[in-house]
């Protein structure tokens, strides 16, 4: 299921530079985004309600940002919750919750 709202952006993760890229579809720069939160951004997800998630891998934290990419919404978890540098990031519509996928470990952890 995907709303309107994953085809209206294009975000890109510049993992050196801990920045958060996004980009109209024509490729226009729309916003740069960082935050001390956000060290070494890896995976991005975009809910069907439009909410934008970002992992800092380095950070051990997932943020929501807004649509446009340019400003920090919440921390919704770190390091202080069990999570250890997160690579990626999903929504599931069925349950209601967000699964994050941890580097080099067996586990995942589910927000609810």
């Amino acid at each position: 299921m995907c709303s309107e709202y994953c085809w209206e952006r294009i975000y890109v993760t510049n993992n050196p530079q801990h920045k958060l890229i996004t980009l109209a579809t024509d490729g226009a720069l729309i916003s740069t985004f960082m935050d001390p939160e956000l060290q070494y951004p890896w995976g991005v997800h975009v809910t069907p309600y439009g909410q934008v998630l970002v992992c800092g891998h380095i950070s051990h934290t997932v943020m929501q940002v807004d649509r446009e990419g340019s400003k920090k919404l919440a921390t919704l978890i770190s390091k202080s919750d069990g999570v250890s540098r997160p690579i990626s990031v999903c929504y599931n519509t069925n349950t209601h919750q967000i699964i994050v996928g941890l580097y080099r470990l067996d586990k995942i952890k589910v927000l609810e």
